[in-house]
C-alpha cells in the first residue's frame, strides 16, 4: 500500500478500514468506497469528518438479501478501470455463489495491469460442507481457485490474523468467537504490470 494509489474498499460497512485508508490516501491517492447505494449511507457520518474529505462513493448495482445478507448481482461493474488495489474485508463470504464469478471479473476489470486484489475473511476448514454455524466463514483454497478463474494470479498470503484457538466451527457472531476469528489474508495481482 502506497499513499498515491487508487483503491476500492468493497462493502465498507460503517468504515472501520475506511477510517484508516482515507487519511492515508487523502493527499496523493484516491479511495473509493463501494457497495450498493443504500448500504453506502451507513458510512455517511464517517465521511463527514475532515480526514475523509476526498473519499468517494462508488455505488454498484447489487442486491443484499434481507435475511441471509447474501449479495447478488448480474453484470456487476465498478464503472472504473485503472485501480491500483481492490480490498475486500470480511465480505467475500457474503457474495452469493452465483455472483462470485461476476464479482471477481469486475475486480479484474477495475484493476490496472499489475494492480492488486486483497481478500481477508473468516476461515472455514478446507472442503467443509455448508452448515448454519459456518455460513460466514469461507474456505481460503476455494477463494484462491475462484479468483484465479477470473484471471488474477495468486501472489502471497499472510498469517497476520491467524488465531490458533479458533476451532473454525462456530458462527463468527457468537459472543465466544467474535473478535477472535481466524482470518485468512490472500493477495492476488492482475497480470501485465
Amino acid at each position: 500500500m502506497r499513499d498515491d494509489m487508487t483503491v476500492i474498499d468493497w462493502a465498507p460497512g460503517r468504515g472501520w478500514y475506511t477510517e484508516i485508508l482515507g487519511p492515508l490516501l487523502k493527499e496523493r491517492g484516491v479511495l473509493y468506497v463501494s457497495t450498493l447505494g443504500t448500504q453506502l449511507k451507513r458510512i455517511d457520518p464517517l465521511l463527514k469528518k475532515e480526514p475523509m474529505s476526498k473519499v468517494r462513493k462508488l455505488p454498484v448495482n447489487v442486491v443484499r438479501h434481507p435475511v441471509s445478507h447474501d449479495i447478488t448481482a448480474k453484470n456487476l461493474d465498478f464503472g472504473l478501470t485503472g485501480a491500483d488495489m481492490v480490498l475486500s474485508f470480511h465480505e467475500y463470504h457474503n457474495l452469493d455463489q452465483s455472483t462470485v464469478r461476476d464479482f471477481n471479473r469486475a475486480v479484474f476489470k477495475a484493476l490496472k495491469p499489475g494492480g492488486y486484489y486483497c481478500v481477508i475473511d473468516h476461515t472455514r476448514r478446507h472442503m467443509e460442507s455448508d452448515i448454519h454455524e459456518n455460513r460466514r466463514r469461507f474456505d481460503p483454497v476455494k477463494v484462491i481457485r475462484q479468483v484465479q478463474a477470473a484471471g488474477l494470479v495468486f501472489v502471497d498470503y499472510s498469517d497476520l490474523f491467524l488465531r490458533p484457538d479458533d476451532e473454525l466451527r462456530f458462527e463468527v457472531g457468537r459472543r465466544t468467537v467474535r473478535g477472535n476469528t481466524d482470518r485468512f489474508t490472500l493477495l492476488f495481482q492482475k497480470p501485465g504490470g
